[in-house]
């Protein structure tokens, strides 16, 4: 059974505040996945990790399940029932080509210290369309993508130097693992039998119309 936020404060001998828990719970709730190696998630990392059996209590009747991967340092809030997220077809096709680049550079062992995988834009210009039967995105569309990627915790990007002909490189974050599933599967199913039904109608009203 969880403790309350004011016990654990208190237990906590001024370290914490009953506000601390709050911001941490709704931090965590609202980026899904913090890592410790982030700068600006690490204060909430560490308080998250040395009270983890009373986030998970707390999560829990809220349908989220804390997850924590003690290798390379995060954790993560997986909503039971995250078909209620929108996301578009091209944010699901965008995070299962990354995940199919993430598993692809684990079997080679490419994993980067924190357990990242660095994709170059010419590797993913020629993965995404072989993957999906479908053009590339534009660079100006794909950083909108990689943006929403970022919301999840998967992914981030970074700016390349002046003189480097890269407008930027991406980083491939270790929990995609956990959130780029089975339900991404399911959404990119929903989103076919969406583009069938489309196709159907559109195909009754031209008969009704000849």
């Amino acid at each position: 059974m969880k403790r309350s936020w004011n016990l654990l404060s208190q237990q906590s001998n001024g370290l914490y505040t009953v506000a601390d828990f709050e911001r941490a719970a709704y931090r965590l709730v609202t980026e899904q996945v913090l890592y410790a190696s982030d700068r600006g998630a690490r204060s909430a990392y560490h308080l998250i990790e040395d009270h983890f059996e009373d986030f998970f209590a707390a999560l829990a009747p809220l349908g989220i399940r804390l997850e924590r991967n003690a290798h390379y340092r995060y954790l993560v809030a997986l909503p039971a029932h995250a078909d209620g997220v929108p996301v578009t077809l091209e944010e699901t096709l965008l995070l299962l080509v990354l995940r199919q680049r993430y598993d692809e550079a684990a079997r080679q062992g490419s994993l980067e210290e924190f357990g990242e995988v660095v994709v170059e834009l010419p590797d993913l210009q020629e993965a995404y369309p072989a993957l999906t039967s479908r053009p590339m995105p534009e660079v100006g569309a794909l950083r909108s993508l990689l943006r929403s990627a970022r919301r999840w915790g998967v992914a981030r990007l970074v700016d390349s130097e002046p003189d480097d002909p890269q407008p930027f490189h991406l980083r491939v974050r270790p929990a995609i693992v956990e959130i780029v599933g089975e339900a991404w599967l399911q959404r990119l199913d929903q989103h076919h039998r969406d583009d069938d039904s489309s196709d159907e109608a559109a195909t009754e009203d031209d008969d009704a119309a000849a």
